[in-house]
């Protein structure tokens, strides 16, 4: 059957191209997404990619697997992304009626977006090569994909096929059309770089993640800076891509969030999973008894606590099946965040 889909493709049959690679497109989403750091890009760059393997089908020759030939498709593809594309601009503080405590620093990944669960359930679903040195779960973390947009791309590409996927050195080295010492040499630089900066920590398990989750919840719902302060860990990370602002510490995220609540906000949470973590819609409050999406928080946990939060644009509010509006509690208040 596959065979006659193969011969049925080269023909020209845009129809069993489709069937051939249509279980592939997921978890091709979630590798372009570990190497662009945006599930948008990542959505271009497979697009791109299954067009340029229609094109060349005919080529195909099956000296790999047709699995092996679409990773090397969409890999080049993602590296020339990087190399060349203007990526999002940093975008400005936008909310009105709130001063901002002085960031800690300004981050220079304006265009990091979050990846949903069901994507990351596909990969983890992917099969896997024995050289794998990461967990699935663990390689689509917010800190593993943040870490890998600082390698630069031929470093990138070789640790993410090798110690991600697992495929053997002969083989990325013939995806990125390099010797194999070269793939050796980039992988031991992306390791050592890696090494520099944090990345995943394992989880606290199913029941202290929902313990730690429904009380920043509580926390968040009610405005509760003491009870959201003992939920954090003492270098507790807060960033907000595309604007830049991130803080380092218990004290200034404290004071960040303190802030937003002094200024009348108050929100209502929506639980949803976000890079294999807790996540929540945040939707404000309003008189009209209607919550509007305002934003997407993602939490890392580690140590039992939160060790970082990241919140996102309301824009990714229906990458996770979110509503825009939700029937709320009427309290005066303005603006979002």
């Amino acid at each position: 059957m596959r065979g006659e889909a193969m011969a049925r493709a080269r023909a020209g049959d845009g129809e069993a191209f489709r069937e051939l690679t249509e279980p592939f497109r997921r978890e091709l989403q979630v590798h372009c997404y570990r190497m662009l750091g945006s599930l948008q890009d990542a959505e271009d760059a497979v697009q791109d990619s299954l067009l340029s393997a229609w094109q060349g089908f005919a080529r195909f020759e099956e000296r790999a697997s047709l699995r092996t030939w679409l990773y090397r498709i969409a890999t080049n593809r993602c590296l020339n992304m990087r190399r060349s594309a203007a990526r999002r601009r940093a975008a400005a503080w936008d909310v009105p009626g709130v001063e901002p405590p002085e960031p800690t620093r300004l981050g220079d990944m304006p265009w990091l977006e979050p990846c949903p669960d069901v994507l990351v359930d596909a990969a983890v679903a992917a099969p896997l090569g024995p050289e794998a040195r990461y967990e699935q779960r663990e390689s689509i973390s917010l800190a593993f994909v943040t870490a890998l947009q600082h390698l630069p791309p031929r470093q990138l590409g070789v640790l993410v096929l090798r110690d991600v996927l697992g495929f053997p050195a002969a083989e990325v080295a013939e995806m990125l059309g390099v010797s194999v010492e070269a793939v050796k040499g980039a992988l031991k630089r992306a390791r050592s770089a890696l090494r520099d900066r944090p990345t995943a920590e394992p989880g606290p398990g199913a029941g202290a993640e929902n313990v730690i989750a429904a009380a920043f919840v509580r926390a968040w719902e009610s405005a509760d800076v003491p009870a959201l302060v003992a939920l954090l860990t003492d270098d507790v990370f807060l960033s907000m891509p595309p604007m830049p602002f991130e803080y380092q510490g218990r004290d200034v995220v404290a004071c960040f969030c303190a802030g937003i609540f002094d200024a009348g906000r108050r929100f209502d949470l929506a639980p949803t999973r976000a890079n294999g973590q807790p996540a929540f819609g945040a939707y404000l409050r309003s008189p009209t008894g209607v919550s509007e999406g305002a934003g997407l928080y993602v939490l890392t946990l580690g140590a039992g606590r939160i060790r970082a939060m990241s919140r996102f644009e309301k824009s990714v509010l229906p990458w996770f099946g979110l509503p825009g509006q939700l029937p709320g509690r009427s309290e005066a208040t303005t603006g979002a965040t």
